[in-house]
């Protein structure tokens, strides 16, 4: 049954499909766990098997005796079903999301010692040597470390945990399976908090109680009369990776938090036996004795994390790497970060509010307020954050979040009412205003410092970007004409009253014309071609040049032209400050700047404008792309609904399925686009 699994792993791979019958109602409800499974070859059936099928069951839940006794009966081989170590945001108990993979194992389950598992046979017999293997497996673990991602990832990676200089004793759940596996008892956490006190003399001691015991789902091994003296109880929903920095030694009995110990360079004391111990990363209390192999940390992890899941796309509908899983989960997990204690959004307009309650309002759905007042009081009383449209940020309170667009925005005009499929929140500034430091600066500037494999994820972004010709707003536009031979450079117009203009062009070139004359200045003898903005083509915005201007100044005019079709054609790219420059940057064109765009500034750009010293070059183009592109907006697929990562966004930009207003919003889109060319021009 073993065979490679999809990321190039071997763990319980099917053959043909097979089917599977199963004694337990939860594997027709869990209609995620169902396609796993469909994914990976087995077809759920009820009844009685016969010769070829199979039959599953979950770990040692209550139900599994049934299935055990089916095998019995029939001689069916049994498949045993858990999730996988990466899980969901909350806990099933807690209304979390189904798992986003599973482990299939034919021979055990992997906190049951009493008989090897498939995990435990590729930890002791799987050729773990191989170098993209271990590489995979150490980015990865930084990647999981950098995300503070773990099973569970409802808490808020910047909570405060204690100073360092613990001694962090787990608890585990009362009837948890793998502690009834491994032999333990009540009394074995109480050894444990014994050894835990004799082996640190002095020392703090935090009892880490489970999430599901905080939330009151189910009961802990320790009670009150154990939280004496230097022994505390620690609830607070933090990182567990950042808990792991500050101590000064683990004790568990099959926790896996025990495991992401190993991974945060710990060597945990183990009282049970879980898939982790005995492989030379543990002191074991009650050792394993057929487990003799030394393993490294990457290895443990890539037998576990890479070879024997089922990971699980639910964007994609598909199976997948650990790497996607890790995207997926990064998403979802900042949604919820973001979201759950509730939004307020002030002075939004009307047609907005249904794409932000989508966005946003997953876990607690978004109040709207037509201003701030007291009802941004109110809600602020209430633990709720408050956001405003950038554009209004005058209208703000203080602590209240900026939202905007992102640099993947639609397959169609924001002016046009096109729902967006990237916004940005941030929490500093704005990103196109220079006079306040953005959350966007913070990330260009720490973007250097990011694991190789994020930079790694950037280059293979812009490579499909380029490649799938995906820009901001992937208009369809006219053919391409013949072109004026010569040094080309693309002088890219924009809407004149944009807020981009408005903060970001300090100096008194801030015109389309003016933009036009200083590129024409500076290069007599280039060819100059003029791209009108979309939204001042269509008559939704300001920005068209004076008459005869364009033909006095460029050498040809190019309405209605998807940027993509021009950036193989030209040479250099100059603008104010429209995002045209940044995808021209990533295509690796040069660019000069009249403003300051947040790409400009930082070694990439010709800027005519100085930069604010906080922006200290240089940077990578494929940093840049990783803070504007991955780390700053938030996605929303609009095929699921679904937080997700932006590989999924580029996807459904090529293919075409993106979400597009309707009439009634085409019509909205003119009458704003009036109204906001009459404000400009009454200023």
């Amino acid at each position: 049954m073993t065979g490679p699994a999809p990321d190039g792993g071997a763990a319980g791979r099917p053959g043909p499909a097979r089917r599977l019958y199963v004694y337990n109602g939860g594997f027709l409800t869990q209609r995620r766990v169902r396609r796993i499974l469909e994914l990976s070859g087995f077809h759920l059936r009820l009844g009685k098997p016969g010769p070829g099928d199979w039959i599953g069951v979950w770990g040692q839940s209550p139900t599994a005796p049934r299935g055990a006794a089916m095998a019995r009966l029939t001689g069916a081989p049994v498949l045993r079903i858990e999730d996988a170590f990466l899980r969901s945001v909350l806990p099933g108990r807690a209304g979390g999301d189904p798992p986003l993979g599973l482990l299939l194992d034919r021979a055990g389950v992997h906190f049951d010692p009493s008989t090897p598992s498939d995990l435990e046979r590729l930890l002791a017999g799987a050729a773990l040597d191989d170098t993209a293997l271990l590489n995979r497996a150490r980015d990865a673990m930084a990647r999981l470390q950098a995300l503070h991602l773990s099973k569970y990832n409802a808490f808020d990676p910047a909570a405060p945990v204690p100073a360092p200089g613990y001694v962090l004793v787990i608890d585990q759940t009362a009837g948890d399976a793998s502690v009834i596996a491994s032999g333990a008892s009540r009394a074995t956490f109480r050894e444990m908090l014994a050894f835990a006190q004799i082996e640190n003399p002095g020392a703090r001691i935090l009892i880490k109680r489970h999430p599901e015991t905080v939330a009151g789902h189910r009961k802990g091994h320790f009670d009150a009369a154990q939280a004496t003296g230097a022994v505390e109880f620690f609830d607070r929903p933090v990182s567990p990776w950042k808990l792991l920095d500050g101590a000064i030694g683990v004790y568990t009995v099959s926790s896996q938090l025990g495991f992401e110990a190993i991974l945060a360079g710990h060597k945990p004391r183990v009282f049970g036996q879980p898939f982790y111990a005995g492989w030379g990363l543990t002191r074991d209390e009650n050792p394993v004795p057929r487990r003799e192999r030394r393993l490294t940390r990457a290895q443990l992890f890539a037998a576990a994390m890479i070879l024997a899941p089922r990971w699980y796309d639910p964007c994609r509908d598909r199976l997948c790497s650990l790497e996607d899983a890790i995207a997926t989960l990064e998403a979802e997990a900042r949604a919820w970060r973001d979201d759950h204690d509730g939004w307020v959004a002030c002075g939004m307009r009307l047609w907005k509010r249904r794409h932000l309650q989508q966005f946003f309002g997953r876990v607690r759905p978004v109040r709207f307020c037509a201003a701030p007042g007291k009802a941004a009081a109110r809600a602020q009383a209430e633990g709720r954050r408050v956001m405003v449209w950038a554009g209004k940020a005058e209208m703000a309170p203080p602590g209240a979040v900026r939202v905007e667009d992102g640099f993947l925005r639609s397959r169609g005009l924001g002016a046009a009412l096109t729902p967006p499929l990237s916004l940005v929140c941030d929490d500093l500034g704005i990103y196109y205003d220079p006079a306040t430091e953005s959350r966007l600066e913070r990330l260009i500037a720490a973007a250097p410092d990011l694991p190789e494999a994020e930079l790694q994820r950037a280059r293979r972004l812009i490579a499909r970007l380029t490649e799938a010709g995906v820009t901001k707003y992937n208009l369809t536009g006219a053919d391409l004409p013949d072109l004026p031979s010569g040094r080309r450079i693309l002088v890219a117009g924009q809407v004149e009253d944009d807020a981009s203009i408005l903060a970001g062009c300090i100096g008194a070139e801030r015109s389309n014309l003016a933009l036009l004359e200083r590129a024409r200045a500076e290069n007599p003898d280039a060819v100059l071609l003029y791209k009108p903005h979309p939204d001042v083509e269509a008559g939704l915005r300001a920005g068209a040049l004076p008459a005869g201007a364009a033909a006095r100044l460029a050498d040809a005019v190019l309405p209605s032209l998807a940027a993509e079709t021009l950036f193989p054609e030209i040479d250099a790219v100059w603008t104010l400050t429209s995002t045209l420059g940044f995808e021209a940057l990533l295509r690796g064109l040069p660019v000069t700047c009249l403003g300051m765009p947040f790409y400009a500034g930082w070694g990439l750009t010709r800027d005519l404008v100085a930069a604010p010293a906080r922006r200290a070059g240089p940077v990578a183009p494929e940093a840049l792309a990783h803070a504007a592109l991955i780390g700053y907006p938030r996605y929303l697929d609009p095929v699921t609904g679904r937080p997700c990562p932006v590989e999924v966004i580029v996807e459904r930009l090529e293919s075409g399925i993106a979400t597009r207003g309707g009439a009634i919003t085409r019509v909205l889109s003119r009458l704003q686009g009036i109204f906001a060319t009459q404000a400009h021009l009454w200023r």
